[in-house]
């Protein structure tokens, strides 16, 4: 037994820790500022529509041929107006639909049940199924000549167009490049339709209608199409550099002058 004037026994650990929490052992320090929160990203801006967009894409291109493809199997397969017809417009109905559960877009084809009613109509107004091609042959003609005209006037259709969609305003007709460009794209529809007008108004009239005309009317179709659709993108392509050329120039000015 100690006696009265003996040291005293520390006191236990577990006293001088009251009150304190696991995990404070930094109590004393001061806090960390919190982290300030990161700034959202900015949204990407939406990508203008490109011309093929707004024809619904390829499976819109190749959607608006199938009653055609449709009516010349038929009328191959069965021979007989009627039946060709019918099928015809319900493969465009169908294609309607189909469009629209899938959620694209339907105007394309729409567009293209509305060509198909008014063919069915004139190949049941005329009896004969080459009746079906005859607003097609004429509607080449029309669309060639309005090409042809644009250029004449030195307002080529193609370039017009495409920057009437994308907004873009008129003032790329003062660069002889880019205007001599669109010149071509337009004068490359012209060939197509053109085309198109003088071989099937030739089958039209001929004994080789009822055989040949359905079949080379898709053979005349999106091929050639592609061609000439291949001159406009070319032609687009030029434009978009030649409206990035002073931009590009300008900021080279800049930094000479700055430099200077």
């Amino acid at each position: 037994m100690q006696g009265l004037g003996g040291r005293r026994p520390d006191p236990p650990t577990d006293v001088l820790s009251f009150g304190r929490e696991p995990g404070d052992d930094h109590a004393g320090e001061p806090a960390e500022a919190p982290e300030a929160p990161e700034a959202p990203e900015e949204a990407p801006e939406p990508r203008a529509p490109t011309l093929l967009d707004q024809m619904g894409g390829v499976s819109g291109i190749v959607a608006s041929g199938v009653p055609v493809v449709v009516f010349v199997v038929a009328q191959a397969v069965a021979g007989n107006l009627v039946a060709s017809i019918v099928a015809a417009v319900v493969s465009a109905v169908a294609v309607a639909v189909w469009r629209l559960v899938r959620g694209e877009a339907v105007q394309p084809a729409l567009s293209g049940l509305l060509g198909v009613a008014v063919c069915a109509f004139v190949a049941w107004r005329t009896g004969e199924a080459k009746g079906f091609f005859l607003l097609g042959i004429w509607t080449s003609l029309v669309y060639g000549g309005v090409f042809l005209l644009s250029v004449l006037v030195r307002r080529p259709l193609v370039g017009v167009l495409w920057h009437l969609v994308n907004g873009e305003g008129q003032t790329w007709r003062r660069d002889p490049r880019v205007l001599r460009a669109f010149d071509l794209a337009s004068l490359a529809w012209v060939v197509v339709f053109g085309a198109r007008f003088v071989v099937q108004r030739w089958l039209y009239d001929s004994v080789y209608a009822d055989t040949w005309l359905g079949w080379v009317r898709l053979a005349m179709g999106v091929p050639l199409a592609l061609l000439a659709a291949a001159v406009t993108v070319w032609a687009i392509r030029r434009s978009r550099a030649a409206s990035e050329a002073p931009a590009s120039t300008g900021r080279r000015r800049s930094t000479r002058s700055s430099r200077a």
